[in-house]
């Protein structure tokens, strides 16, 4: 459906970028920066280098969204950069849009990867018709206390650096929410983690299949009406992934969303739903009732839907390739990607 970019190899040049909060460039994290970017040296060998805007600070890229959109620009049209990976999130990066040529994206496609408010840059990826990647941010995953987790590691060399199909991506075996403040002095501390339970079948039978599409809620309804909302033809026979935030929204906003979805036709085109774990599992139960209840609402019981994944705002977590046909076996309560992502 979308193109695939080229794999990483070791040696190659990536860029980072800062297309929403420039804090990776704030002299007090610059330090957490380093340490992510020490390890797209260290362990994957690759070549970084810093997108000329992206480490000038929040203020700066606050005040100067054409910046963050110069970045990106930039970073496509290098031939010499083979992949752009996202610093951060954020809650603005939807005032690029004005700056952003689309062209650009469409004829020099590379891997982009980024979660939460990346979504709207993963949004102008499927409109000018590349795959991106939905996944590890610099200063969250790369830049974990100590060392990477094992997980995360795993599913960039899987996904990222071989054309072979990705296969099953099995429940991470640990998971955490805690936010250690991003003080130097914290560097060495471990995150305690809890033991992971694995997937949940919340509705469906059998196995399901269809190319993936999705994104951070909050962020989507940022999106939606917008030049950038993907077109309803591309929701046909998916398989949609939704995730919330830190900002851990209240369950009636994931009814009224996703009664929206309904009402546009969305939900009744789909193959299936997966849903990653929310932050700290705050209304972990509660989010399973809205959602079987509006499924319900649209008789749509049927539909197989996966809870408790493993990716966006939770840690360790797996990269979602957009485009690239996933699965759903309700019956095994497994998800796989039957796909390569990369060329």
């Amino acid at each position: 459906m979308f193109v695939r970019p080229e794999k990483l190899k070791k040696g190659d040049k990536v860029a980072t970028i800062s297309l929403s909060w420039g804090g990776a460039g704030d002299p007090e994290l610059r330090w957490r920066y380093e340490q992510g970017i020490d390890r797209l040296r260290e362990v994957f060998g690759l070549e970084v280098v810093a997108m000329p805007n992206s480490l000038k600070g929040s203020d700066f890229l606050y005040q100067n969204p054409e910046s963050r959109a110069e970045d990106l620009m930039e970073a496509f049209k290098d031939p010499s950069i083979k992949a752009i990976f996202s610093n951060i999130g954020g809650d603005d990066s939807i005032r690029l849009l004005p700056y952003i040529e689309m062209e650009v994206i469409r004829d020099n496609p590379k891997i982009f990867m980024g979660y939460s408010d990346t979504t709207i840059t993963h949004l102008m990826c499927i409109k000018a018709g590349i795959s991106s990647f939905y996944g590890p941010a610099i200063l969250t995953d790369f830049a974990e206390n100590v060392s990477m987790h094992p997980y995360t590691i795993d599913t960039v060399i899987r996904t990222l650096f071989s054309s072979h199909s990705i296969g099953e991506i099995l429940p991470a075996p640990e998971w955490t929410s805690e936010f250690l403040a991003w003080g130097e002095s914290n560097k060495n501390q471990i995150r305690n983690m809890n033991p992971n339970f694995g997937y949940e079948v919340l509705q469906g039978e059998g196995i399901a299949r269809g190319h993936l599409i999705g994104g951070c809620m909050e962020v989507l309804e940022i999106a939606k009406g917008t030049s950038i909302w993907p077109e309803m033809g591309l929701f046909d026979n998916s398989i949609l992934f939704f995730e919330t935030s830190e900002d851990t929204p209240e369950p009636s906003l994931l009814r009224y969303w996703l009664r929206n979805y309904g009402a546009q036709g969305i939900l009744e085109k789909v193959n299936g739903v997966i849903f990653g774990k929310p932050l700290d599992e705050k209304y972990y139960g509660e989010y399973k009732k809205e959602i079987r209840m509006v499924l319900k609402e649209f008789m749509l019981e049927d539909l197989p839907v996966l809870y408790n994944m493993n990716f966006g705002h939770t840690e360790p977590k797996c990269i979602l390739p957009y485009g690239r046909m996933a699965e759903i076996n309700c019956e095994e309560k497994t998800f796989s990607i039957i796909d390569h992502a990369v060329e």
